[in-house]
Order: structure tokens, then C-alpha cells, then sequence
């Protein structure tokens, strides 16, 4: 090789290496600058928004709950025990819609409000077959909200067959819906978090969904984020009316935020976390929280498969790329910027992990579990494709084309 050309292609690579440099180096700044913004323009999510659970005083209005339980049998008895044990004044019914379990949930429902010496305050109806433009759920609380209907409540309040709710948890949400004018009351209940799995996996799910949804943007009437958690939803009978209902959201998988979206474009929306409310549905496994995630993480981008790649996109350059940038670059000012956004996002996990009472250590491995929720999104869009999304319980409610 001439010197000439020698020369050349050493030029080239320096060439190439400088520029590889500024690459990595924009990619640093660029995920540095997220993290800014995350940090102190998105609401504040990473502190959590606590329910109230210092309020004595409530109105006492009358409240149904509505509990639809498929295959429920093994909680739901806690589930009305402990709402019939509320320390709460006003009148409380509860209705159980049995969506075509196999278990004996109707037995067991019946079962824990004789128990408690309120028979008369539980009604248990079986579901109807499903009509077509339905999702399951969603029919099942048609049902029950129906039902509701008859005896007339100031509220309704929609929750799960796993939750146990606290005590005081009606009188917290009716005070917070009364005193400040809500027509939507919501709480994140607490999640099971026990297992290695859970510990991973739970509280990101959290965290996730708070910077989505940041709890103070959804109670910002100038605001269009809107949102709600379906384990414990009171809503205001009135505008539940005035929204048409669970009609309204009949195709929606991703019910809560549908639901919250429908009642903020007529009134008030409050959405926070609970700290004693909590749902006693173990996940044991790494596969059930995959699945939890791939059932509507798809449907929550529209099923749009642009949007999709730019979530992905987004995604890796806030969570991959700075751990990746600190342990493979050499430029000092790359390893800098990627260290800081690692920082960043390490410290906004933080309170996220000490409300689950989770160790701090895991802090620094939220870019290993954002790939994992990135692969379960992924696996979320193929699954549509494939025509078996939503799945849930042997149905899938969603389905391409």
C-alpha cells in the first residue's frame, strides 16, 4: 500500500471514529434532555399522588359497588367482606355480576355476605351471553351497573373481584369526590409485590403508568390527560348518566382510561395511589406479568404499527442507551451524559420502590426491565396481528382486520 494511501485510509477511520463520537455523544445529550424534562416538566409523576386517607367526615351517600368476577372464586370473598366492613355511614349495596365462571364465584360471593350478616346487601346475577362488539368485562359491568340503576345511588363504585379494600377507603373517596367536586375518584391500589418477579416487574408498572398518566395533569381541568385505575373507580351517578354510560366505551380495552377520558369531557377527574387498598391476585411468575402487559400494551398505541416503532425508539434511547453509553464509550463527555440520564432515572424509580418496600439496589436496573415491557409491547402488536390479542381468561377481545 502506497504512504498516500496509507495515509488515506487513516484519515478515514479517524474520520469515522470522530464521528461515531458526535453520534454517541448526541445520544447522550438527547437522552440527558429527556430525563430533564421527565424530572421536572411531567408533573411531578415519580413523587406519587397518595389517596387521602385522613379525611373523617364524608357525606353519607349511597354507593353500589359493582364486581364483575370470572373464575373469582378463591378472592372475591375477601373482596365483600371487606367493603361490607367499611367504616363508612352512608348506605352501601353491592352487586356481583358471575361472568360464566366455573369455579362456584356466585357460591362464594353469597357465601362471604352470609357470612357477614348482609345477604340482603349482595346481589349476585349471572351474565347474559355476550353480544357482539363487547368486551367481556365490560359486559359484565353493563349488567351490574343495570342493576345499579334500580336503587338509585349517589355513586357507583366499579372494582375488581381481587381487591381488599381499607376501611376507611369509601369514606377517603366519597370525602375527596364531595369536597373537591369529582365526578371520577380513582385509586392505583396496591399491587401484590412479594416474589423476585414482582419486586422486578410491579412497582415499574407503576412507575409507568404515573409517567403516562401523571396523577396532577389528570386532575388538571386545562389539561387533555385523562385517566383512572379499574381496581377502584368511584364515579358520580349523574355523570356516569351523561357520559351514556358503559355503553359509551363498549369497544375499549384499556376500560379505566376510556371510562376517565368520556367522564373528564363532561367534569372532574382524580387519579392517585392507595396505600392500604390492595389487589391480593399473586403473579408468581415472570409470565404472568408478561402477559398483563402484552394484553393491552398494543392497544394502548392505537394499533399502530408507526407508533409502535417510535415507542420502541423512544423507549431505548431513555432507558437503553445511557447504561449502554457509561459502560461502552471512551469519550469522557458521553460517559458523562449517559451517567447523568442513568442518575436521573435511577433516583425517579426510587420512591416508586420505597412505597412497594422494595430493596433500592433494583433502582439502577430499570433499563433491564424497560426491555422486558419493550418485548412484551412488541409481543403485544404480534399477537393482534396473529389475531389473539386482548387475551384474558380464554378470551381474546381484540383481533386485526
Amino acid at each position: 500500500m502506497s504512504q498516500s494511501c496509507l495515509w488515506g485510509a487513516l484519515g478515514g477511520a479517524k474520520s469515522g471514529f470522530k464521528g461515531a463520537l458526535v453520534h454517541h455523544t448526541v445520544l447522550g445529550a438527547t437522552a440527558a434532555a429527556v430525563w430533564i424534562y421527565l424530572l421536572a416538566f411531567r408533573g411531578w409523576f415519580w413523587r406519587l399522588e397518595k389517596g387521602d386517607r385522613s379525611a373523617a367526615l364524608a357525606p353519607p351517600r349511597s354507593i353500589v359497588a359493582v364486581i364483575p368476577a370470572r373464575d373469582e372464586a378463591d378472592v372475591i370473598g375477601g373482596t365483600i367482606a371487606s367493603l361490607l366492613a367499611q367504616d363508612y355511614a352512608g348506605r352501601l349495596d353491592i352487586v356481583v355480576v358471575d361472568d360464566h365462571s366455573g369455579d362456584g364465584t356466585a357460591a362464594a360471593a353469597r357465601a362471604a355476605a352470609a357470612d357477614a350478616g348482609a345477604a340482603d346487601r349482595v346481589t349476585v346475577v349471572a351474565s347474559e351471553p355476550m353480544p357482539s362488539g363487547w368486551t367481556g368485562k365490560l359486559w359484565a359491568v353493563r349488567q351490574g351497573t343495570a342493576v345499579a340503576a334500580t336503587m338509585s345511588p349517589d355513586y357507583l363504585l366499579l372494582t375488581d373481584a381481587d381487591i381488599v379494600h381499607a376501611s376507611d377507603n369509601l369514606r377517603g373517596l366519597v370525602a375527596r369526590a364531595e369536597g373537591e367536586g369529582y365526578d371520577l375518584v380513582s385509586l392505583m391500589v396496591r399491587l401484590h409485590c412479594r416474589g423476585f418477579w414482582e419486586r422486578l416487574m410491579v412497582p415499574a408498572f407503576v412507575f409507568f403508568f404515573f409517567k403516562l398518566y401523571p396523577p396532577r395533569w389528570v386532575a388538571d381541568s386545562d389539561r387533555g390527560v385523562a385517566a383512572a385505575a379499574g381496581g377502584c373507580m368511584l364515579l358520580r351517578r349523574e355523570a356516569f348518566e351523561r357520559i351514556g354510560g358503559i355503553d359509551s366505551i363498549r369497544h375499549e380495552i384499556i376500560d379505566d382510561c376510556a371510562l376517565a377520558r368520556r367522564v373528564k369531557s363532561v367534569g372532574k377527574v382524580w387519579l392517585g395511589v392507595a396505600e392500604e387498598t390492595r389487589s391480593v391476585r399473586p403473579y408468581g411468575s415472570w409470565r404472568p406479568l408478561w402477559d398483563m402487559i402484552a394484553r393491552c400494551a398494543f392497544a394502548q398505541i392505537n394499533y399502530s404499527a408507526g407508533i409502535l416503532v417510535g415507542v420502541v425508539v423512544a423507549m431505548a434511547v431513555t432507558y437503553l442507551a445511557p447504561p449502554l453509553l457509561v459502560l461502552l464509550s471512551r469519550d469522557p463527555a458521553t460517559v458523562a451524559l449517559g451517567g447523568a440520564a442513568w442518575l436521573a432515572m435511577t433516583l425517579s424509580f426510587l420512591p416508586t420502590l420505597r412505597f412497594y418496600r422494595c430493596p433500592a439496589l433494583l433502582a439502577p436496573l430499570l433499563p433491564a426491565i424497560a426491555l422486558f415491557y419493550m418485548a412484551a409491547t412488541i409481543f403485544s402488536a404480534v399477537q393482534f396481528w396473529r389475531g389473539r390479542g386482548g387475551a384474558w381468561k380464554g378470551r381474546y377481545q381484540a383481533a386485526s382486520g
